[in-house]
């Protein structure tokens, strides 16, 4: 679990409002450290090849951006356009730049990267420097006409062409910076016109204008099945019905995956992990006869893990970007060119 989860699920949403109160000059101070931290880093920026999207939130914490870069750099494909994918890489052991390839270890480059690489097949790089990684990703693919930053909207070195906020249902919370709130950085007045916002939720929960997700669940597949490619089908996930299911998640938001098995149908035995769980010993008993997971939680587990008896079953979400969005963001990107020969 992030600090910034560790602050998400402690004492700020718990504490009452007077605590909030006492806190806002240190969120005052941290306000100054941004700005002053965001004008050094604007300063250094370079430049880079590609236009780049970032991808991030402004409340601590994971907001859904992995499936919203998904979808992504899914649809920009479908656009023509040939996009690879830069992160951080949260929770590796190793440091520097790396190439995420689809027989990576999680541990190595990350959970979320990994699934970004085996969900669109497009190349990822991981590393803190986005701006440097970002570089060197460019000059090893020269056929890559687009960057999707997972993450690193507060990377101010990176230059960016779009930046796409994703709010959840939290949405800025009580409106204040940390520690006196949820917020790493203020909340727009106003957006500027490279600013888009994405509501990964029921409805909008922030005072932006923006646009809300399509989430469903696409269906589920036996994880030795899923690790070759095999294809979610809702008819897998409905034949679990009747069964008694052990429900894990290792994501910033487990409940909302609990709610959607269960509105399928399926009786779920909740099993709720910090998010990024490493999986270094299986959470379920040993007499659990099927599992369902999420795919960020799959990258971590392979079927030789299993004991014989247990069956684990990967779920799939499918989160679409809404037309109006799409088309928003790519009035705002140079228009995909055919592959140079």
């Amino acid at each position: 679990m992030t600090f910034g989860d560790r602050l998400q699920h402690a004492w700020w949403e718990k504490r009452p409002l007077l605590i909030s109160r006492l806190l806002q000059p240190l969120a005052t101070v941290y306000r100054v450290v941004a700005a002053l931290h965001r004008c050094i880093g604007t300063k250094q920026r370079g430049h880079l090849p590609v236009p780049v999207i970032v991808v991030g939130n402004l409340i601590v914490g994971g907001a859904g951006k992995t499936p919203v870069v998904i979808a992504m750099v899914q649809a920009l494909k479908a656009k023509g356009y040939r996009p690879a994918v830069i992160s951080r890489g949260y929770g590796r052991a190793g440091r520097g730049s790396m190439k995420v390839d689809i027989g990576s270890r999680a541990s190595e480059v990350g959970d979320e990267p990994l699934l970004i690489r085996l969900r669109t097949g497009v190349p990822v790089y991981v590393d803190r420097d986005r701006a440097s990684v970002a570089r060197r990703l460019c000059s090893e693919h020269p056929e890559v006409d687009i960057l999707v930053s997972d993450d690193g909207l507060q990377h101010w070195r990176l230059p960016r062409s779009v930046e796409v906020i994703v709010f959840d249902d939290r949405g800025a919370g009580n409106g204040l910076l940390l520690p006196a709130g949820p917020l790493r950085g203020p909340l727009p007045v106003r957006l500027h016109d490279d600013t888009l916002v994405l509501y990964n939720a029921p409805g909008p929960t922030a005072p932006l204008p923006g646009w809300q997700t399509e989430r469903a669940l696409a269906g589920a597949s036996a994880l030795e099945d899923w690790w070759q490619g095999g294809q979610p089908r809702l008819a897998t996930l409905h034949a679990l019905k009747g069964r008694e299911v052990w429900a894990v998640a290792g994501i910033a938001a487990p409940g909302k995956f609990f709610a959607m098995l269960e509105a399928q149908g399926l009786q779920v035995r909740r099993c709720p992990l910090p998010d990024h769980h490493g999986f270094d010993h299986l959470p379920w008993p040993s007499e659990a006869r099927d599992v369902v997971v999420t795919e960020k939680d799959a990258v971590k587990l392979r079927a030789e893990r299993i004991a014989p008896g247990t069956r684990v079953w990967v779920v799939t979400l499918d989160l679409r970007l809404p037309s109006p969005m799409l088309h928003a963001l790519l009035a705002r990107l140079p228009a995909a060119m055919p592959p140079r020969s």
